[in-house]
């Protein structure tokens, strides 16, 4: 939800970095797999509730997340290959934090951090569901007019999880809260991919036989 205004003034900064990180040597790649490996740090140390150096990582994580493709872009090397690893460690690193608070108090944190686990299963599949199914009809989200998909529109995206970790490590004895609210979010960011997902989809399909239907009858 909040991805289109933060993008407008991050991408700037990202691209003046990965300028600088282009000139020294550095690939895309390296930055997408040292960034999962610092945000993975956040799992030992939210088990053992050092939640200030568990932040750092997770924040470092994501800006190795932004940089590595504004870097790839910068030396025109962007591939499917790339994203592929991107977003598969984006998701295990999403799961790694929120297991980091089950173990750090199993007994008020484990039920909740399930449920958020359940939830980002939701928004996980339809975002990659989605973008299989797209990427077979040609959609892009700066040719759809029926809805602006990059992935689709919900209440949870980027930002939102950024935030969300955040809070969980500044207020962590009030995880369990936080954790069902933003599950409860993640849900209906599913429930409305689903829906545009599915409309989106039935169109591209729909275009074709129309345009060949009005072929035959011309």
């Amino acid at each position: 939800m909040l991805d289109k205004w933060t993008n407008a003034w991050v991408a700037p900064v990202l691209a003046r970095c990965a300028t600088g990180l282009g000139r020294r040597g550095v690939t895309p790649t390296q930055l997408t797999v040292g960034g999962f490996a610092i945000g993975m740090l956040a799992l030992p140390l939210l088990a053992y509730q050092a939640y200030g150096l568990a932040l750092m990582a997770i924040v470092l994580n994501r800006v190795c997340d932004g940089l590595d493709g504004a870097l790839a872009r910068h030396l025109q090397c962007q591939s499917d290959a790339g994203g592929f690893l991107d977003i598969v460690l984006d998701f295990v690193f999403y799961a790694a934090v929120v297991l980091g608070f089950a173990l750090a108090d199993p007994v008020q944190n484990a039920l909740p951090a399930a449920f958020l686990l359940f939830a980002f299963m939701g928004t996980g599949a339809s975002f990659l569901a989605f973008a299989i199914a797209a990427t077979r009809h040609g959609l892009e989200r700066p040719h759809f007019e029926h809805k602006a998909f990059y992935y689709l529109d919900g209440l949870t995206e980027g930002t939102e999880t950024i935030i969300a970790f955040v809070v969980f490590c500044l207020w962590p004895v009030y995880f369990p809260w936080w954790a069902v609210f933003f599950a409860l979010a993640c849900l209906i960011t599913t429930a409305m991919r689903i829906a545009g997902g599915y409309r989106a989809l039935a169109h591209a399909e729909e275009a074709p036989r129309e345009r060949f239907e009005n072929g035959a009858d011309a």
